[in-house]
């Protein structure tokens, strides 16, 4: 038995009522306390495991808690065969209501223990009282009548408060190691059938029930309390003891009695197979270097992972299809795309190696100096420049693709299929442009890391790839906003219906938003798209992609504008003046007035200077367009109105979350200077995410990109679980009273919806707040 450490002292002469109380406590922080994870796989296949608790139902995948279903929110559980359903309430907050859930488990056996236990759970914690006996069917019985036994959570507490129990006063008495309980209860063999994966059973449950053991051995016959007490300390990995179980305070082994057949040796409870708490993570974050240069060489290393990725959707997803691309675009990309790939690849395994040795998790650290990177970035920049032909190039595989899809409407179905897939996060051809954006974050990054280097040996080399890489930036900045530019009109044109040739040769895109029209039925929202020649308005439309129909065009050529709010009495409104008709319109606060304004007069000055006639947008059939004199009145039907106002719960999988439909329902804007800003910073790694009621805290691994946050298990995902649109949310950081005792800690809010992301360092925070504020409302942020 190992002796007591000093940290434990203060603990020795606890009362009973004083240690289980600081056992409970202990257990109340652990996220897995209690649970058992039973496999089951989802409709797709994914590997998942449903656990019951206290809360409700909760899904895993892995150790990672992805779901929870409150007891409140759960209308009905069932089981039919293997599948385990689940059937909830309807929940007005949520757009996407699901009315049933569908779990697959290994067998029927499986699928009715678990149910059983979740009855149990469910009586045991909601019932006010014990539930009665169901009544014997005389012909024919209908269903299980199992029912919970015993009493409920408020019972207990009814009665432990109506009774009076007498105190027996607590004397502290020492225990010999030779005979102590819990050494004999440390030497149970590993297959004891009361240790199972580590977690406590449910209460009253089948599997809460303790068996003894088969051996005859009289060390081996312990039970009670002080078994429970002993399986207590090792919940999921997490270790009551200051010391590991092969280890004693003074650092020697234990002796070969205590460590043979231990259950705490069992693999069940070893690194590999829990998730670290809180604490554990701050003791790790201790033992990191500190050195601001490791933060920014890790941020390399985080984005670089996230890259090496979206150059694969590219290079092995798309290619690996041979039935989507035609050969000139397959041609392209092996041409343009794979020497690049190949590059990053290499130098993805270079990083990697110099952040272990950095971390000290290998010996390559003995043979030389090792905390730099800009030795590493030279390298890989130099033989970037090699490669700068096949840059330049990479705005021929979009044009030439889009062209392919012009020819062909199979290869726009297969296209758009693709996109659909799980590992297309984001629309195909944003992840053609990847490569060049990524030459702006290494810029960014090596600027920080000079500034932040000048005594320091790495300063040379960092200053080196700085100069390289910035000249290939200003080399290729024209190919770059062309191409932007290209990329942004090509998508837009999937969002609209009713509208022609919207990418052509000097057009160019400025902003797009919500605003509301004034007509003779009132204020309408629409959507507006502001171009370097002219403004279109839309609605929502009812097409199978809920795209937005065009209603009308305002050439920007001779156009006026001016504040009206006091003429029509509607705040933040503005007037349109055109040749042909004018249009009132309000935004949604001061703010977004004013960038309204100032773009469209800088589009009307720059048009004006250039003397070119604005081009018609509008489809030329007659169900699609209106003639100008029918301009200033809009004939819609209830049902397009019905559907402009609808949530996203119809939309598609591929539309339902672009920027123009997140800007239509936090009803706000973005320009492509924000969409140019959110291109240069981007951030990868990882984040502890905590929801508004929850108590506990999720590592995972953010992609912060297209103003979303992409959730992922770890890096190591092809595609991520979940994503968060940023459009429309606060930043703040939090209130005393909503006591986050946490550091580097940002919060995210939009109407009921609350989030909060604790970045394991200040560096990391001082990144990801100011790239959140790129597409949130900064209210306060303070650090």
């Amino acid at each position: 038995m190992c002796p007591m450490s000093p940290e434990d002292r203060p603990q020795r002469r606890q009362t009973p009522a004083e240690s289980d109380y600081q056992l409970l406590e202990m257990a109340r922080r652990l996220e897995m306390y209690g649970v058992r994870l039973h496999p089951a796989k989802d409709r797709e296949g994914t590997k998942l495991s449903l656990a019951v608790s206290h809360i409700g139902l909760l899904v895993f995948q892995g150790h990672t808690k992805i779901n929870a279903f409150n007891w409140s929110k759960v209308r009905k559980l069932s089981f039919k065969r293997k599948r385990f359903l689940i059937k909830l309430r309807p929940d007005l907050n949520q757009s996407a209501y699901q009315d049933t859930l569908e779990f697959v488990m290994a067998s029927r056996d499986c699928c009715k223990i678990f149910w059983k236990i979740c009855v149990e759970y469910h009586a045991f914690f909601r019932l006010f009282e014990e539930p009665k006996p169901k009544a014997k069917a005389v012909l024919f019985t209908r269903g299980s009548s199992f029912r919970f036994s015993g009493r409920t959570q408020k019972q207990v507490f009814d009665y432990v408060k109506d009774s009076e129990f007498q105190k027996v006063p607590f004397e502290s008495v020492s225990v010999d190691q030779t005979d102590s309980p819990l050494r004999l209860t440390l030497q149970a063999p590993v297959d004891d059938p009361t240790v199972t994966n580590g977690h406590q059973a449910g209460p009253g449950g089948p599997e809460a029930q303790a068996l003894p053991s088969t051996t005859g051995h009289p060390e081996q016959q312990i039970s009670g309390p002080v078994r429970q007490a002993v399986e207590g300390m090792m919940v999921n990995g997490q270790k009551a003891f200051p010391f590991g179980p092969s280890q004693s305070s003074n650092g020697h082994q234990p002796s070969p009695i205590n460590a043979h057949s231990s259950p705490l040796s069992s693999p069940l409870f070893t690194d590999a197979g829990y998730v670290r708490t809180d604490d554990e993570d701050e003791v790790r974050r201790k033992k990191c270097p500190t050195d601001k240069a490791y933060f920014i060489a890790k941020e390399l290393l985080t984005t670089e992972r996230t890259f090496q990725k979206d150059l694969a959707v590219i290079t092995v997803a798309v290619l690996g299809k041979e039935d989507i691309l035609p050969d000139s675009v397959r041609t392209l990309i092996n041409t343009n795309y794979d020497p690049v790939y190949q590059l990053h690849q290499a130098f993805l395994k270079e990083v990697e190696q110099r952040l272990q040795q950095w971390e000290g998790r290998s010996n390559a650290h003995i043979k030389g100096d090792y905390q730099r990177v800009g030795d590493v970035m030279l390298k890989n920049i130099q033989g970037l420049k090699q490669l700068t032909s096949l840059l330049q190039r990479h705005g021929e595989v979009l044009v030439e693709l889009e062209r392919s899809c012009r020819a062909s409407q199979r290869l726009q179905e297969l296209c758009r299929e693709f996109e659909q897939q799980k590992v297309c996060y984001l629309s195909l051809n944003m992840f053609l442009l990847r490569p060049l954006h990524r030459l702006l974050h290494y810029k960014l990054i090596l600027e920080r890391l000079c500034k932040h280097y000048p005594p320091h040996q790495d300063f040379r080399d960092s200053r080196a790839a700085l100069a390289d890489i910035s000249e290939m930036v200003l080399q290729l900045q024209g190919t770059m906003m062309k191409m932007e530019n290209i990329q942004k009109l090509l998508e837009l044109k999937k969002d609209l219906t009713g509208i022609q040739d919207l990418a052509i040769p000097g057009r160019e895109f400025i902003r797009l938003g919500c605003l509301s029209k004034l007509s003779g039925k009132g204020l309408q929202q629409r959507m507006f798209f502001l171009f370097s020649d002219s403004l279109v308005y839309t609605s929502r439309g009812m097409t199978a992609d809920n795209q937005f129909k065009v209603h009308g065009q305002l050439p920007l050529y001779g156009m006026t504008i001016r504040e009206s709010e006091d003429e029509w009495g509607v705040p933040h409104s503005f007037t349109l003046f055109g040749q042909r008709q004018s249009v009132v319109v309000a935004a949604s606060c001061v703010s977004e007035m004013v960038k309204w304004m100032e773009d469209i007069r800088m589009a009307v000055v720059l048009v004006e200077q250039s003397n070119r006639p604005s081009t018609d947008l509008l489809s030329t059939s007659r169900s699609d367009r209106k003639s100008p004199e029918e301009g200033g009145v809009e004939a819609e039907s209830e049902e397009e109105l019905s559907a402009s106002r609808s949530s996203l719960e119809r939309q598609s999988a591929q539309r339902g979350n672009t920027t123009v439909h997140v800007c239509w329902h936090r009803n706000t804007s973005v320009s492509m200077v924000d969409f140019s800003v959110a291109v240069e910073n981007q951030l990868s790694g990882n984040l502890l995410r905590k929801f508004k009621n929850s108590n506990g805290w999720q590592k995972l691994w953010v992609v912060f990109t297209n103003f979303s946050l992409f959730f992922y298990k770890s890096h190591q995902d092809d595609y991520p679980l979940a994503s968060l649109p940023l459009l429309g949310y606060s930043l703040t950081v939090p209130a005393e009273t909503e006591n986050i005792q946490k550091d580097y800690v940002f919060k995210l809010h939009f109407k009921s919806h609350v989030y909060y992301f604790r970045s394991e360092s200040q560096y990391t925070f001082q990144r990801s707040v100011p790239l959140a504020t790129c597409c949130v409302v900064l209210s306060s942020v303070v650090w």
